[in-house]
């Protein structure tokens, strides 16, 4: 676990294991801002008492950047506060978290270390169509909703001021892109591009898990993504079979195997139920 990190101007990360989770407070004149809340209520309690040697403000705003579990199952320790978040979570929470939480929580000698147990699934008070702004005094904050990537839930948030935006899972600098539950890895390149357009070059980017970035860095993964869209429909037209379909996409787009394959295999479902 790291420190906090001043990545702008009162924008801090820290960096937290297990997962390399980045989680970021923005400071305003009247409240902080926390984005993502980690696995579990434990966990969380770990953020509130490192925020509280970061700054004696209120947390009265948390974000979540997606609906995924290593972001938004600490939820339920900032109930006192608004949970902003991208209007698709609930549903995403119905369909994927919950089915997922369940199972862990039976196989408790699974992954120990989470406490699954604990969890009480908590959504987005706030939840987000179309962008969104937040004054948090004197300092404006954008919350920008994406069209599906990365998953449905994506919400980028932007500080304005400072230059900097904190993108969750849309892209990835400790490990490869994860094309986790409910991913969209035909769609998620065209998601870069489009963002990518309202960034400047020497602006700071957060993600989800790793060191701050830059602009140049998301179109460098955007690239590689692009690989990885255009083999899974090749292959699909061609019908080659999952397997080779995603050892020939690891082989161009350089990524792990295990980690095409399940882009290939989401894919191959989402192209066979448009075509059907």
């Amino acid at each position: 676990m790291s420190a906090w990190n001043e990545v702008s101007d009162r924008v801090y990360q820290r960096r937290y294991d297990p997962l390399d989770i980045s989680v970021c407070v923005v400071v305003g004149d009247t409240g902080l801002l926390l984005v993502d809340t980690r696995c579990n209520p434990r966990e969380a309690d770990e953020i509130r008492s490192d925020i509280a040697e970061l700054s004696s403000a209120p947390v009265r705003w948390v974000a979540n950047t997606h609906a995924h579990y290593d972001h938004s199952f600490g939820n339920q320790r900032f109930g006192y506060a608004e949970i902003i978040g991208h209007h698709l979570v609930p549903q995403h929470f119905i369909e994927f978290e919950q089915p997922r939480l369940t199972a862990w929580a039976a196989n408790p000698a699974g992954s120990p270390q989470y406490d699954w147990d604990q969890v009480e699934l908590t959504p987005p008070t706030v939840l987000v169509h179309s962008p969104h702004e937040l004054d948090l005094g004197n300092r404006l904050v954008r919350f920008h909703p994406l069209t599906p990537g990365h998953t449905d839930t994506d919400l980028v948030v932007e500080i304005p001021d400072a230059a900097t935006w904190l993108v969750g899972d849309i892209i990835e600098q400790s490990g490869p892109p994860m094309y986790g539950s409910g991913s969209f890895p035909l769609d998620w390149p065209g998601v870069l591009d489009t963002l990518a357009r309202s960034i400047g070059p020497n602006d700071v980017l957060i993600p989800g898990h790793g060191s701050p970035v830059d602009r140049a860095f998301l179109l460098e993964q955007a690239a590689v993504l692009h690989v990885v869209a255009d083999g899974i429909r090749s292959s699909f037209d061609q019908h080659e079979p999952v397997e080779s379909a995603s050892e020939r996409v690891a082989s161009a787009s350089r990524l792990p195997l295990e980690i095409v394959e399940s882009a290939v295999l989401r894919g191959y479902s989402l192209l066979s139920a448009a075509r059907s």
